[in-house]
């Protein structure tokens, strides 16, 4: 049961790398931060007679939760399309508070480079797919560019088939890439994929 702040602040600690701050030298404001960027995923405070909890929120799914319960409201001193702040006055079940926490927790742990890494990991054997699809699967199709960068920068090359990326055109990479000349392609057409002049048929092999 989360009706506290120490019960609030208890379980926002479950979590793993996780550690309690105080920034603002108020003992009114604790946070829990996530120790892998210290961003933190969990704000409390006491307002007008009840314990607050700030959460961050997917904007997808920001409207959702305050619809849903007329004690989640619009971040309180944060971005009001990231953040809810829930109002702990036993209206809102404890399974939902505890959703709530752990899915800010997971948007504040889950960076980029890693969202664009799983993204990676489900592309098909066999197909391909290419910098803005991986962008939009990892959860910002803006990020294109990010997607490069990251996957120039692979730590596990075995795991994160790199070589099935190609651009807007089917275009593989650059010679500097996947370990040298004709990498990539060695590597697609281990697969069975067929790629001609430096490019796949995306219509054929795309995912």
């Amino acid at each position: 049961m989360i009706r506290t702040r120490e019960q609030a602040l208890e379980y926002g600690l479950s979590f793993p790398d996780s550690y309690k701050d105080a920034p603002f030298h108020d003992a009114n404001w604790q946070l829990v931060r996530y120790r892998g960027n210290s961003k933190a995923f969990l704000w409390t405070y006491e307002k007008d007679g009840y314990v607050n909890l700030n959460v961050k929120v997917d904007p997808d799914k920001v409207f959702f939760w305050r619809d849903r319960y007329s004690s989640v409201k619009p971040g309180y001193h944060q971005n009001k399309e990231h953040w809810n702040t829930i109002i702990l006055d036993g209206s809102i079940p404890d399974d939902d508070v505890r959703t709530m926490i752990a899915e800010s927790y997971d948007l504040v742990s889950y960076s980029p480079s890693k969202r664009i890494y799983d993204a990676v990991r489900r592309i098909p054997y066999g197909h391909v797919a290419t910098y803005a699809q991986v962008a939009e699967a990892a959860g910002d199709r803006k990020m294109a560019r990010a997607v490069g960068n990251a996957l120039h920068k692979n730590p596990d090359p075995e795991s994160i088939p790199c070589y099935r990326v190609v651009n807007a055109k089917g275009e593989l990479a650059g010679e500097f890439a996947f370990g040298g000349p004709g990498a990539q392609a060695k590597l697609l057409e281990a697969e069975g994929i067929e790629v001609t002049d430096g490019r796949v048929d995306l219509k054929r092999y795309g995912m």
